[in-house]
């Protein structure tokens, strides 16, 4: 007789909204102790959005933030140094993008929803704009 073990590992996927990537990096109270939970294990894939990144960058070329390096210094060592991948914006995204409705304005975070509706990803976000979209979101 012959035993088998079967292990199975289980990899959630988190996407990072902006200000929750921010606020982790920087140590920041604001940020919630589940996501700091969901951020810190290491079993968890972590996503940061190119429109995130996107929008970080316009806000520190326009002064309403500011980092401790220049940006490109900054999110290139916070995100190996916190093993976080980015996700590039797809035509799978631009064409959820097409068809959410317009429960949220912001066009960063409207991709964001979009990125998580394509790619079937929760939320890690403050944001209760995105609950009106029927993603999952983690606070």
């Amino acid at each position: 007789m012959h035993h088998w073990t079967i292990s199975l590992s289980i990899q959630l996927k988190f996407l990072l909204d902006s200000h929750t990537f921010l606020w982790f990096v920087g140590n920041d109270p604001q940020l919630s102790l589940n996501a700091r939970v969901v951020i810190e294990d290491p079993s968890n894939r972590k996503w940061v959005s190119i429109a995130s990144l996107w929008e970080i960058t316009i806000k520190v070329s326009i002064g309403k933030l500011t980092l401790t390096d220049p940006v490109a210094v900054f999110l290139r060592r916070e995100l190996l140094l916190n093993k976080f991948s980015t996700l590039d914006i797809t035509l799978n995204h631009l064409d959820s993008l097409s068809t959410i409705p317009f429960h949220h304005r912001d066009p960063f975070d409207r991709l964001i929803v979009s990125q998580s509706i394509a790619d079937s990803i929760s939320v890690v976000s403050t944001d209760l704009a995105f609950d009106a979209y029927g993603i999952t979101r983690i606070w």
